[in-house]
């Protein structure tokens, strides 16, 4: 998520963008009408959750259906009311030590699914399907859905698993060489959503949706309490999201910035399901509000060289020389990181949240700077210069430090309060993730109209490569990104615990939220791109 600013010899000019006007209506809140509110429909879902765990979490044999049935309560978002089950369940399999090196499906998934939850699981569990030269064994390639587990499996892959690095090349040419038209639909479908994504880089609660109608085209009996509950509890998440909407558009409403800042973009729905993405359990409303106000923030703020001593003083009396639309930008940035660190001194009596605050906004506005410098002189940065910078200009330090402070246990804050900086590796590699999908998804758009250049075109002038050389780059150095933050994510665990929920779900996600953004285009500029999911998260509930 980023915010690319323009720099003129003329401070008080802002060059447009000329992004489109917000098509997100006053009337659209008003048709925000979801019902599944209250304590009748809280009994039926704790009366359906009780039901899952009596009918479905019962010992058994068969270690392959344990496993399946924790992928689908993952993937139909419902992880965190069966945490003790799954954990239980898991522990017995890690155990048991099940020899399933013939069966492609259940090693892939057993793999996987034991990653995902942080046990230690080795690339070796494929050797049996390499051939003695390293490679995917070609008899392999016709068993589509392991293969399909296959793919997903190695998008976990830590640094230096070759095993995995040839599995996911083979699997990828096998399953796009695939006659999906020959399979069954359901299966298909599921072929076609890993080729474009895989799950592991997708936001779960995007994809919930995905997964409840892929599953009602299962007639096994054991997916039918499951998607009963899965639906009433999207629906339950639902209501509670537009509540919180509502609060973050009065919010923007009242501020009155998208009146003074007309080359700016209007995009609060789009940055509260930003917020939504790293977060949607309903207990997160101050999380996702707080989010929701630093996202529109960074949105907005501009490259002026005067706005950034300003910020970087943390002054509002430097303000005075500022325009008047950049005094209410600056005014409003202030008071809300005030308020922030506010609260948490009241709430936890610690009083030294500010200065981390403010060092992230200053950071990543002297970044846009420099951009913005790069750009009036025509300047094009060696890929290395461009993303020592342009990591900061992502603003995934800002969001950072303030998901950091807004959701971290209160001993934990003063334990590693410097939390940036004792996690720079993560903080980087996610970091590269959002400048580099940034890049490859808005650099198009951006060259027409002539911004500072991309990731792609840096590659390009200093290489002498063509475009096609340049995205190929940008795609690896994203894949080895993925691969050091899956292996932070295991040892968090084991160095850190109480840091654990933090890493591998509200910081990761930031990566995912930038493939899920930047995937087709940009995001955040062109509203159309997103309004398909934001109808289908925030607005339309499930039949039930």
């Amino acid at each position: 998520m980023d915010s690319k600013t323009n720099f003129q010899a003329d401070e008080h000019q802002r060059r447009s963008a000329n992004y489109k006007p917000n098509i997100w209506k006053d009337g659209f809140l008003e048709s925000l009408n979801n019902k599944y509110i209250g304590d009748d429909y809280s009994r039926q879902f704790e009366n359906l959750v009780k039901d899952v765990k009596n009918m479905m979490f019962v010992k058994t044999e068969d270690l392959t259906a344990q496993l399946e049935l924790i992928d689908n309560i993952g993937k139909l978002g419902l992880t965190n009311h069966f945490e003790k089950e799954i954990k239980e369940a898991l522990d017995t399999v890690e155990n048991s030590n099940p020899c399933i090196t013939e069966n492609l499906y259940a090693t892939a998934l057993h793999f996987k699914i034991l990653r995902q939850h942080g046990y230690k699981v080795s690339q070796d569990v494929f050797g049996g399907f390499m051939d003695e030269k390293g490679a995917l064994k070609e008899s392999n390639f016709w068993d589509v859905k392991g293969m399909l587990e296959l793919l997903e499996a190695t998008n976990l892959a830590f640094e230096g698993e070759r095993i995995l690095d040839e599995a996911k090349a083979s699997s990828t040419v096998a399953l796009r060489g695939s006659k999906v038209w020959n399979l069954d639909n359901n299966l298909a479908r599921q072929v076609v959503h890993a080729l474009e994504l895989p799950s592991h880089r997708r936001v779960g609660w995007f994809n919930v949706k995905w997964h409840i109608h892929a599953y009602e085209k299962d007639n096994h009996a054991n997916t039918i309490l499951l998607l009963e509950l899965a639906k009433l509890n999207f629906n339950m998440v639902q209501a509670a999201l537009q509540n919180d909407l509502r609060e973050v558009s009065m919010w923007w409403n009242n501020l009155g910035l998208k009146e003074h800042l007309k080359f700016a973009r209007d995009r609060p729905v789009e940055c509260f399901m930003f917020a939504v993405g790293l977060n949607f359990h309903p207990g997160y409303t101050s999380f996702r509000l707080l989010l929701s106000k630093v996202i529109n923030l960074i949105l907005i703020i501009d490259d002026l060289k005067i706005f950034t001593n300003a910020v970087d003083r943390w002054d509002v009396g430097v303000t005075e020389q500022l325009p008047e639309c950049m005094k209410t930008c600056f005014q409003v940035l202030y008071n809300t990181t005030c308020e922030f660190a506010h609260e948490i001194e009241e709430e936890i009596g610690w009083n030294l949240a500010l200065p981390h605050l403010s060092k992230a906004w200053a950071d990543f506005c002297k970044a846009l700077l420099v951009e913005a410098e790069w750009y009036s002189r025509s300047y094009t940065p060696s890929l290395e210069e461009y993303l020592s910078n342009g990591c900061i200009s992502s603003s995934v330090s800002v969001l950072m430090v303030h998901t950091f402070f807004s959701t971290t246990h209160r001993d934990g804050i003063k334990e590693i309060a410097d939390f940036l900086h004792k996690n720079e590796d993560l903080v980087h590699n996610i970091s590269l993730i959002v400048r580099l999908t940034n890049d490859l998804g808005t650099s198009t758009a951006e060259q027409e109209r002539g911004d500072a250049p991309s990731a792609i075109i840096c590659y390009m002038r200093e290489m002498n490569a063509s475009e096609a050389t340049a995205e190929a780059k940008i795609k690896g150095m994203i894949d080895n990104a993925w691969k050091k933050i899956n292996g932070t994510c295991l040892r968090t665990p084991q160095q850190v615990p109480f840091l654990s929920p933090f890493i591998n779900n509200i910081a990761t996600n930031i990566a995912r939220m930038a493939h899920s953004l930047y995937q087709a285009g940009d995001g955040f500029g062109d509203q159309e791109q997103g309004s398909r999911l934001i109808q289908s998260v925030l607005v339309e509930p499930l039949p039930l």
